[in-house]
């Protein structure tokens, strides 16, 4: 069997179904375009819209082949124990939406297996569904050996989205690996029969009775593991041993110094830091960001791991970076993501390395507080060791590592018990395969969508067009009509209304027609395509299938465009200023304001914000023509056009110029001039979250009210200082300086006061039994601050080293203090102890230590009581 490379294996696999009529497309992203999803975890994932027919394919195909990213963290703890579990992987399909089906794929397959690949033939498998007879014939046909043919029930070779749904059939090809591995048949627990190709036969839409209705068109969906290809063409045992993940683990070898295959423990180390290493990079490159929440928590606990076993070889400092630049040379060329956000992946990767460095020793600080009374042979809480994995990142060995330093053991079992709870909750939260995303197709707008088609939006050129209603929703149902007062979705064949999307929000306006007026309060797409305008009938009465004249707000729109343009102008000021690793990572475009979302690692201070906002008004300025066209992705990207951080984008897209200065990818609604924007104010700039900054700005009108309440707010100021507006600022610093020797002076006269008084005080000293002196007595309107300098006039005037008992009250609040020298704790003085004593009389607590204590209260009634308290506890 002769040795493949990974990329030989991929570019071997996509050039033979391009021969046999599939479009090639590239790889999703790992952010699917599907709310049921947290992360792509299959390659069918984009083509949810050819399948249901809502996007067909171009009749010159018979269907597409893909390379896909994916990344499932369902069960990251095992990840790196065995040699199959990855959390990021590339899987290699091909689909079909209707024109061809199991005798074609069952062919390519095999032809694929053993005359590209040249597997033997005898050391193939074959499984089937228990039922599928055809498929069998089809096997026997092409030259399989009946006894290489296993019929399985549904469990393994059944394939369904849900309880309902697309569902069907499928069959998978295994590799026998040898004698030398366990397993007697294919579909069992061993590893010898490795199952490498899974044929989907998507050709019935189960019923809620049980009952399997044949689909209108009968669609293949497969996969194959690149990583477990590329194990069976290498003929090594473990992924982990192919040839890229190797090239990985050797940077792992270098950077600490470990031999792999001599340790299992330097092992499991290296083959997670090589792992993890890869979904780090690409979930980044893809605009996902560290969190505490969604995929973004993900990131983080994947690049926490790879850390810690990071500092279990004993790396130390951050490396993470040298297996980002090792990963753009085996996987740059075929994802130019990772090359295009280089920058912003290295920025993301360091300042997360960092951050958890400080996160650890917070770690270590909460366990040394746990066992801190926990005596030799005690057992840490489950509970405790689940906290220390889940929010600061320790592994439960390094835990019972240290804990057994002390001779304490840990509750695996509750361990394991919170770590199941966690589990679970991951997996009912997330949808962790690719098949599950089927189950949210259906519902009235989906239905709408597949029945109608997409919307046709004519917004870009008119505001105001002729339609045809389409349907009318209400309460989630669809209703013939809609009368005064009633609320619910229009939908509409042609619309002039820009849907929610991208940052900007919906068009408002009114759709009319004889004898009726319906007030649009916005417009959304709650299918992709399906254009719906949430609508009120401020008259008449509006039914499906009416003629109507759908009619923007003119004013609403140019102020959304403005600032939509305006943030393109930002985006390009922002990475000229700040650097090219600025990335949009959300954005909110209105007609009163805008707001941008960007990557960045520290504040922007004062000067860059001058500078973006000056750089930005330079472009308004200038009064650029904005250019919009269409081209293709590839065409956009070779050209150098900016890509919004995460966005999804198809083979045609939309570029929006303004001039040379700005070139982005955008299906929004812009000015034809950048004069239009009239002026760009930045009002505020903020963190939203580690690496992301937020700049919020307004523009136009907008940008002329802010001015004005502004020059307002200071002319008031103006007028009480008695001073011109452009003097309000000098004559703030004069009286700013006046008013700090005020209050100097005010401070220096309270301290002499309070030391007049304290000599008072020293009249009150009596001697303990001990021998030391103590001062027992108030001290008038002090606070706790003026308590302590009252302590340290008495105890610079005392003749010999002694300790005070005082009471004060200040605003109505009770305060104690007691405080010794060293000499009178020797003696036997505990003002922790006194404190603790006394506060009750003023219905108050504290506390402190020997040598100082404080306490504060809610009855200054009881001041008089506690001191006597004092006195007597002291024997005084």
């Amino acid at each position: 069997m002769k040795y493949m490379t990974t990329a030989e294996i991929r570019e071997k696999y996509l050039q033979f179904f391009e021969a046999k009529g599939c479009k090639r497309m590239p790889s999703s992203s790992l952010i699917p375009d599907d709310p049921s999803l947290l992360l792509t975890s299959a390659g069918m994932v984009q083509f949810k819209p050819y399948f249901l027919h809502v996007k067909e394919l171009d009749p010159q195909y018979t269907g597409t082949t893909t390379v896909q990213k994916c990344v499932r963290t369902n069960d990251i703890d095992i990840i790196g124990t065995t040699g199959r579990h990855l959390s990021f992987f590339e899987m290699l399909g091909n689909f079909s939406f209707g024109a061809y089906f199991k005798k074609e794929m069952c062919a390519w397959a095999y032809e694929f297996s053993t005359e590209v690949l040249e597997l033997p033939k005898e050391r193939l498998y074959f499984t089937v569904y228990l039922d599928d007879d055809e498929t069998i014939e089809i096997w026997k046909s092409l030259g399989v050996p009946e006894d290489h043919i296993t019929r399985l029930g549904e469990d393994d070779n059944f394939w369904r989205a849900g309880p309902t749904g697309p569902c069907g059939p499928c069959s998978e090809i295994y590799f026998d690996q040898g004698p030398d591995f366990e397993g007697e048949k294919p579909g069992d627990d061993g590893d010898r029969f490795l199952e490498y190709w899974n044929c989907v036969f998507t050709q019935f839409d189960g019923q809620e009775d049980g009952t399997l209705a044949p689909l209108p068109t009968k669609n293949i969906d497969t996969g194959m593991g690149l990583e477990r290809m590329a194990a069976i063409m290498q003929g090594v045992q473990s992924n982990y041993e192919t040839d890229v993940m190797r090239d990985l683990i050797s940077v792992g070898e270098r950077l600490s110094g470990k031999v792999y295959k001599q340790d299992a423990a330097s092992d499991l180390s290296l083959r997670i830091i090589a792992d993890h290493s890869r979904s780090v990079s690409f979930m980044i490159a893809d605009g996902i960001l560290p969190s505490n929440e969604g995929r973004g928590y993900v990131l983080r606990r994947l690049l926490r791991r790879a850390v810690l076993h990071g500092h279990k070889l004993g790396i130390e400092g951050p490396f993470l970076g040298a297996c980002f630049e090792e990963i753009i040379k085996l996987m740059g060329h075929v994802y130019p993501e990772v090359v295009d956000n280089r920058e912003l992946v290295e920025r993301v990767i360091l300042s997360e390395e960092e951050r958890f460095g400080a996160t650890l020793r917070q770690g270590q600080a909460y366990l040394a507080d746990a066992l801190a009374d926990m005596a030799p042979g005690s057992v840490l809480d489950g509970k405790a060791a689940f906290t220390l994995h889940d929010t600061y990142g320790f592994p439960v060995e390094l835990t019972e590592e240290i804990c057994a330093e002390s001779g304490i053991s840990i509750d695996r079992d509750g361990f394991e018990a919170n770590m199941e709870q966690q589990r679970n909750r991951a997996r009912a939260a997330n949808t962790k395969d690719a098949e599950a995303a089927w189950s949210t197709f259906g519902g009235v707008y989906a239905d709408l969508l597949k029945q109608n088609g997409p919307t046709k939006f004519v917004g870009y050129g008119t505001l105001e067009s002729v339609a045809k209603v389409v349907a009318l929703v209400k309460d989630g149902a669809l209703v013939p009509s809609l009368s005064e007062g009633d609320e619910g979705d229009v939908v509409l064949d042609v619309t002039p209304f820009y849907a929610e999307m991208g940052g900007e929000v919906g068009d408002t306006g009114v759709i009319s027609c004889e004898g009726a007026r319906i007030e649009v309060l916005d417009t959304r797409a709650p299918e992709k395509g399906l254009v719906c305008h949430k609508a009120r009938v401020a008259s008449g009465e509006i039914a499906t299938g009416a003629q109507v004249t759908a009619s923007v707000d003119v004013m609403r729109r140019a102020r959304i465009t403005r600032n939509h343009t305006a943030t393109h102008l930002l985006h390009a000021a922002l990475r000229e200023v700040l650097g090219d690793h600025v990335n949009q990572a959300g954005s909110y475009v209105g007609p009163d304001r805008l707001r941008f979302d960007f990557t960045h690692f520290s504040a922007v201070s004062p000067d860059e914000i001058g500078r973006i906002e000056a750089r930005t008004n330079e472009i308004v300025m200038q009064a650029i023509p904005t250019t919009i066209y269409e081209t293709s992705l590839d065409e956009a990207r070779a050209s150098g056009v900016t890509g919004l951080f995460g966005e999804k984008y198809g083979e045609v897209v939309r570029v929006v110029e303004a001039g040379a200065f700005s070139r982005e990818l955008c299906g929004g609604c812009h000015v034809s001039n950048t004069s239009e924007i009239g002026l760009v104010k930045i009002v505020g700039e903020s963190s939203v979250g580690a690496n992301v900054r937020r700049i919020e700005a307004v523009t136009s009108f907008a940008a002329l009210e802010y001015l004005n309440t502004c020059e307002a707010q200071l002319k008031a100021v103006a007028d009480r200082l008695k001073a011109q507006p452009l003097e309000a600022a000098e004559r703030v610093a004069v009286n700013l300086k006046a008013l700090k020797e005020l209050q100097a002076e005010a401070k220096r006269t309270k301290q002499n006061a309070a030391a007049d008084g304290v000599a008072g005080l020293l009249e009150q000293m009596r001697d303990t039994a001990a021998g030391y002196p103590v001062v027992v007595g108030t001290v008038e309107g002090a606070d706790s601050s003026s308590m302590r300098n009252a302590w340290d006039i008495l105890r610079s005037r005392m003749e010999r080293p002694g300790a005070v008992v005082l009471a004060g009250e200040s605003g109505g609040k009770p305060v104690l203090l007691a405080a010794g020298t060293d000499e009178a704790v020797a003696a036997g003085f505990d003002a922790g102890a006194v404190i603790k004593a006394i506060s009750p009389a003023i219905k108050g607590g504290g506390g402190g230590k020997a040598s100082m204590a404080q306490a504060g209260g809610k009855d200054a009634s009881g001041l008089d009581e506690a001191l006597q308290q004092a006195r007597a506890m002291l024997g005084l």
